[in-house]
C-alpha cells in the first residue's frame, strides 16, 4: 500500500467527505475508489481502440451478411422519422 499526499480545495475536500459519509466509506476508500473508475474508463477506451483498429469494413459486412433476415419482434421495428 503506499501513502498519497495530495492538495484538494476545501469544498472538494468537505463534498468528499460528506460523499464518503453517505456512501459508509472512509474518505481514503472513497479516493481509491474514484481513481480506480478513472483508470477503469481510460484503459477501456484503449482498450475499443485497439480492437477498432483490428477490424475493416470486411469485417462489419461480414457480420451484417450472418444477421438473418425476418421479421421484427413487436417493439422492434424501426419507425420512420415524421417529415416537418
Amino acid at each position: 500500500m503506499t501513502a498519497l499526499t495530495i492538495r484538494l480545495p476545501n469544498s472538494v475536500h468537505e463534498s468528499i467527505k460528506e460523499l464518503a459519509r453517505k456512501d459508509g466509506i472512509s474518505v481514503n476508500q472513497f479516493i481509491a475508489s474514484a481513481a480506480a473508475e478513472k483508470m477503469a474508463s481510460f484503459q477501456t477506451l484503449e482498450y475499443l481502440r485497439q480492437e477498432a483498429a483490428l477490424g475493416g469494413r470486411e469485417h462489419f459486412d461480414a457480420f451484417l451478411k450472418a444477421v438473418p433476415d425476418a421479421t421484427p419482434l413487436p417493439g422492434d421495428e424501426i419507425v420512420a422519422a415524421k417529415s416537418k
